[in-house]
């Protein structure tokens, strides 16, 4: 501002600068707390963001824990291995915990802090706008003022110092062209000689004042200095406190996330580690021997006397049916009769599925078929006397019947020459079913079927965990339960 005039000084100094020491370029750091108040808004809505995040991760390995261990606990796998398995689910029950924590601590903690520091940091006012952001507008405005003032009369010199020195240097031209100019009248020379002396006056005039006003301006300069650096000074603290404020919340949320750091989160892993660890092919291998193959216990076959009442009662195809057990009650029997129940069995007969599915030998009806033919034929005195008690047992059974409270709920009664043994049980209920995993039906009772094929279960589940079904061939068996499931 200071330099001799010229034409490029002049278009350089018309283009505005960018420093913070011309007038109004304060505003930046006034906005600068307006943008303190809205980047509290940010951190909030970041924080709340990763809140929801947490939380819905949290929902998806809650569910595909609970979907995979239901899978897992009906599927094949077995023994050491299945508990191993399990824990990868339970890890991921553990962690949904741990991720709900955070989004707990993320909420209540982190966003509050900040929720609450920005209502003590930031004033509303009535009319709009912060209490802190006018404070400081107001202060810049006020230091500026006296210095803005001084400078608009430097502004004003300047210009017309610079319109005085354009007016001479056009009426030294104009000299300089009459002078060139023979047909020059030399009272018109007179007058541009005495336009050029006063021009020269005037420039000398106007840069007197122009230095002077400059004089007072640098004068007053110090002083605007020191008071916009004092307000300037009080924004930078201003903003300070925001910077440390928001680097601990950030430190907060860092702790928040890391479960690197959490003693639960690192014993989930040691848990899971051990666990797997434990898994012992070996001992599965001996566990499925001992319940599934050849460590298995067998009631094997024994010598077992004739009974005709037993043999009445019971049937091989009765023995197949899918019960959960038949009760015999009210029947007499000779005192040679109930000592080879009680000792096979017991005076209530139960049949259970997978009892009767173990023990059905296809060669057993014919067998016994035989017996009583050969028995026929060799029947001696003493085994016609015991025909003959049973059958004087099984009358004065017939004819006390009638007197009998059990008459009508008892299925075993031998009236005439039905069998309720013969007449198949109703099916029940039928739901359509679809299997899980391929199964090999290990009896002749027994259906095999696909993973994916459509069948139809018959009736309940019992108490082995066995269903009775049909496939779309029409084949009905047995099968287990837990290999298929309902089509909704």
């Amino acid at each position: 501002m200071t330099g001799p005039y010229d034409d490029t000084t002049s278009v350089m100094f018309e283009v505005s600068s960018d420093s913070f020491w011309e007038i109004g370029n304060y505003k930046r750091t006034v906005r600068r707390i307006d943008d303190g108040n809205r980047l509290c808004n940010d951190l909030m809505n970041c924080i709340h963001e990763r809140a929801r995040i947490e939380k819905s991760y949290a929902q998806q390995l809650t569910e595909w824990a609970k979907r995979w261990k239901q899978n897992t606990e009906k599927g094949p796998q077995y023994g050491t291995l299945e508990r191993a398995w399990t824990a990868i689910m339970t890890e991921a029950e553990k962690v949904s915990e741990l991720h709900l924590e955070v989004k707990g601590l993320l909420m209540s903690e982190d966003f509050e802090k900040v929720k609450n520091w920005q209502k003590e940091v930031f004033h509303k006012q009535m009319i709009g706008g912060f209490k802190e952001t006018k404070e400081a507008e107001d202060g810049f405005r006020k230091a500026q003022k006296p210095w803005a003032k001084k400078l608009k009369e430097m502004d004003s010199t300047k210009k017309a110092y610079h319109a005085a020195c354009k007016d001479e240097k056009l009426a030294i031209s104009r000299e300089n062209a009459s002078k060139l100019d023979p047909n020059m009248n030399p009272e018109t020379m007179k007058k541009l000689q005495d336009r050029v002396e006063k021009s020269s006056q005037e420039v000398q005039k106007m840069k007197e004042k122009y230095k002077k006003s400059l004089e007072e301006l640098d004068k007053c300069t110090p002083q605007y200095i020191e008071n916009m650096e004092q307000v300037f000074e009080q924004c930078q603290q201003f903003e300070e406190k925001r910077l440390i404020f928001f680097r601990e919340v950030l430190l907060e949320v860092k702790k928040h996330l890391d479960l690197s750091t959490n003693p639960s989160y690192v014993g989930i892993y040691q848990d899971l580690e051990q666990t797997i660890q434990m898994a012992d092919a070996e001992e599965d291998l001996k566990w499925w021997r001992s319940n599934n193959g050849p460590g298995m216990t067998m009631n094997w076959p024994q010598f077992e006397d004739w009974s005709i009442d037993v043999n009445r009662s019971l049937s091989k195809r009765e023995k197949k049916k899918h019960t959960d057990g038949i009760t015999l009650t009210g029947m007499n029997q000779t005192s040679e009769q109930a000592a080879q129940v009680s000792k096979h069995s017991s005076s209530y007969l139960s049949v259970p599925n997978s009892s009767v599915q173990s023990s059905y030998n296809p060669f057993e009806e014919e067998a016994e078929e035989e017996a009583v033919v050969e028995e026929e034929k060799n029947s001696s005195p003493v085994s016609e006397k015991k025909e003959e008690i049973k059958t004087k047992n099984v009358s004065s059974y017939d004819k006390n019947k009638d007197s009998s409270d059990e008459e009508t709920s008892n299925p075993f009664s031998t009236n005439g020459n039905s069998n309720p043994f013969d007449e198949e049980p109703s099916p029940g209920i039928e739901v359509s079913v679809r299997a899980l995993y391929d199964y090999e039906g290990q009896e002749q009772d027994e259906l095999s079927f696909k993973a994916g094929d459509s069948l139809t279960k018959i009736g309940n589940e019992d108490e082995q965990g066995w269903c009775k079904g049909r496939l779309s061939s029409g084949q009905i068996g047995l099968y287990p339960a837990n290999y298929v499931e309902e089509i909704q």
